[in-house]
């Protein structure tokens, strides 16, 4: 994934980023609706595509549509009642991925990512929160917004200006040099529009301290700070890594970082998979986690003492023993080695409780959905119907538990049944009949060995 880079601001936009040509919007239905905007592409072309969504916290929504005069290149809406429209014209390719960073409250992107609610600018999303599932919201520091009617100049000639045309858009031309000048066209223009966001209201940027000269770093220092060198991170930038956040600025050519914002890159490293596993094995001399690192160490140990301290197997390395079979035994000896010690790599005793409450929590939602589903209640006479399941993860790693330790597996089971009754009074062969159905679908026990195992666990049959 790449960030999403708009080319030029539509002549209709409330909201100009700062720095980027005008260009025609005309043709497109802004007025119409969302449903419109969607309408001009959707399915009316090879290479056409349009989407809208509805934003239901405020009465707002978001279009995209690839433009019909010109397939490479799309519209990107986002409108809240309040707040006004932002329209951008895009490579038709970064419509979507626009689409999907404007869900939710973000309302318009600036200086690389720094973005704005309608009241308050946040820096950009790099460190994951994993209760919110999206990323942390870190304020940036006395942040002002900067409106239309800031920036407008009034030595601005908005005669040496000019609005671009879709069909003779090109995608790399350079910025506009006098972009105050094509602000000034387009707020003699705006004004015309029916609904327009007064100057005042129009958002043009973002100014932080965070922002300023003296807190942009350039690639070796925002490379020193990650702990890669400037190398490495000139290729991360160069494949389009989404991981690396955006440049606020371009100063002589070259990509510069706010501090604020190096910093939270940093942290997302160090938070990241690859820096977690980095940072818990950087004392090992193979990079290895610890518990990898002791358990190498464990069978390093087991397999010098095969290999070395027992005399028959050590006088396999003289010249005349060293033959298939010789190394076959060798390695098996090795092999056996291992297999019995899987209670030393992941001790059965820890894995069978985390089982055994993985699925009894399976059965209490699944107990709890029968309750509800049920609260017309239960005819006289009509026998309960049991509806219990086990989650796919659980059931996979129970059917591992049965194929690589079946005593404990039995024992374990045991107690599922004794608490499934005891709790919810579920009788024996439910919790087995629930259990065997989850390994059928989604272990790797054949049928044989299933029907065996479960056989050992079945109550006996009561006498009447």
């Amino acid at each position: 994934m790449t960030h999403a880079h708009p080319l030029a601001n539509g002549l209709r936009t409330d909201h100009p980023v700062p720095g980027l040509p005008f260009v025609d919007d005309s043709h497109i239905p802004l007025d119409e609706g969302p449903e419109a905007i969607e309408a001009v592409g959707r399915n009316k072309a090879d290479g056409m595509w349009g989407r809208y969504d509805p934003d239901r916290r405020t009465g707002g929504w978001l279009a995209f549509t690839t433009d019909p005069l010109n397939h490479s290149l799309g519209w990107s809406v986002r409108f809240h009642p309040e707040h006004g429209r932002t329209v951008l014209l895009m490579r038709d390719d970064d419509t979507s991925s626009l689409h999907s960073a404007w869900d939710g409250e973000r309302l318009l992107f600036r200086a690389g990512g720094y973005w704005w609610n309608g009241t308050t600018w946040y820096r950009p999303g790099q460190v994951w929160d994993p209760v919110t599932q999206d990323y942390e919201k870190r304020k940036a520091r006395a942040a002002i917004t900067v409106s239309a009617a800031d920036m407008l100049d009034s030595r601005a000639d908005a005669a040496k200006a000019y609005v671009g045309k879709v069909l003779t858009f090109g995608a790399e031309a350079p910025a506009p040099e006098n972009w105050n000048d094509h602000l000034a066209l387009w707020a003699a223009r705006h004004q015309e529009h029916n609904h327009a966001l007064p100057l005042e209201k129009c958002v043009v940027d973002v100014a932080t301290p965070e922002l300023s000269g003296a807190q942009l770093l350039g690639v070796p220092e925002m490379a020193e700070l990650g702990g890669i060198t400037a190398s490495t991170l000139r290729a991360y930038i160069s494949r389009g890594n989404s991981e690396v956040p955006q440049p606020q600025a371009t100063v002589g050519g070259r990509d510069q970082w706010a501090r604020a914002v190096a910093d939270d890159w940093v942290e997302a490293r160090q938070r990241s998979r690859e820096g977690v596993r980095a940072t818990m094995s950087a004392d090992d001399r193979d990079k290895l986690s610890k518990g990898a690192a002791e358990v190498r160490d464990r069978f390093a140990a087991d397999f010098h003492n095969t290999l070395w301290d027992r005399p028959d197997v050590r006088k396999r390395w003289i010249l005349r023993a060293r033959n298939e079979d010789s190394v076959r035994e060798v390695a098996d000896a090795l092999a056996w080695s291992v297999a019995t010690s899987l209670d030393r790599i992941l001790p059965t005793h820890l894995l069978g409780h985390t089982i055994q409450s993985a699925v009894l929590d399976s059965f209490a939602d699944a107990v709890q959905m029968d309750r509800d589903d049920k609260k017309r209640g239960k005819t006289p006479g009509e026998e309960k119907v049991w509806m219990l399941y086990v989650l796919r993860p659980v059931a996979e790693m129970l059917d591992w538990f049965i194929r690589h330790h079946p005593e404990s597996a039995h024992h374990y089971i045991g107690d599922i049944m004794h608490e499934a009754h005891r709790r919810w009074e579920i009788p024996a062969e439910e919790t087995i009949r629930a259990l065997r159905t989850a390994v059928s679908m989604d272990g790797k026990m054949n049928d044989e060995d299933r029907k065996t195992f479960f056989a050992l666990l079945t109550p006996p049959a009561q006498d009447n």
